[in-house]
């Protein structure tokens, strides 16, 4: 569904991503993990175009560097780490946005693309503050607004970046449940790049380590999650514990 080939993106003098391959499949969950600075935010700016890149991305089978800005956002949405939330808009309006690439450029929002973003705040808990202002809402209801924005969109590809940083533990599984449930209900495939190493293994299919602008391994989050290779690239105090119910959970443990 989404796939880049020897994708190398430079910042001056450093390369943030050196020549890195790989791909996620149609309705795939492939979660990308790393060390901050390891390129996961380049990656997916990289694959919507935010960033200048070397190399090829496909997406649906086309070449991305060949579609229009609307013809990409019909393919891909993408919820970034700092997205531009202007505080005088009202909560409904912001969702709108998300309907943009499917509304001709002379062209209004029709009763369908108010319906489709008023399900989307609803199942995000958000319905009653749709009148309520952006600068009026915290920074857990800001987040999942930006997520029902990227939802709204119905684009067949979903890039989340580090799409629950501002939620609480409760919440963050809750959106990360409704990705997961809209993922099975329309075929989506989802590429996250995530901090939370434990809800990385939960909720994806396959995970990604970056290190460096490289990628060290590729593969179930049981092969990915390991103590040692974790302990390589996040630090000592990584320790990675099998629950009762065969979910891993990675902690970081003092040291001294």
């Amino acid at each position: 569904m989404i796939g880049f080939t020897e994708l190398t993106v430079s910042y001056g003098h450093t390369r943030a991503l050196d020549a890195v391959s790989g791909a996620a499949a149609d309705g795939e969950w492939l979660g990308v993990i790393g060390p901050n600075g390891a390129g996961k935010t380049t990656l997916l700016n990289a694959l919507v175009r935010l960033v200048t890149y070397d190399g090829t991305v496909t997406v649906c089978g086309q070449p991305a560097g060949r579609l229009s800005r609307r013809e990409l956002a019909r393919l891909i949405a993408y919820v970034p780490q700092r997205p531009l939330l202007p505080p005088d808009m009202t909560v409904s309006d912001y969702v709108l946005l998300g309907r943009t690439a499917h509304i001709g450029y002379f062209g209004f929002e029709t009763g369908t693309d108010r319906r489709i973003c008023a399900d989307i705040l609803e199942r995000l808990d958000l319905a009653a503050m749709s009148r309520r202002t952006l600068r009026a809402m915290s920074g857990g209801e800001l987040q999942r607004l930006v997520l029902a924005r990227a939802l709204a969109q119905e684009a067949p590809v979903l890039l989340l970046d580090e799409p629950t940083s501002a939620l609480d533990l409760g919440r963050r599984m809750e959106a990360l449940e409704l990705v997961d449930d809209l993922r099975r209900e329309r075929g989506l495939t989802v590429l996250s790049a995530i901090h939370d190493l434990t809800l990385a293994g939960q909720f994806a299919d396959r995970l990604m380590l970056l290190a460096a602008g490289q990628i060290v391994v590729t593969g179930p989050p049981a092969t990915v999650l390991d103590g040692s290779l974790l302990a390589r690239h996040f630090g000592a105090g990584i320790q990675v514990l099998a629950t009762d119910t065969g979910d891993l959970a990675i902690i970081s443990r003092r040291l001294r």
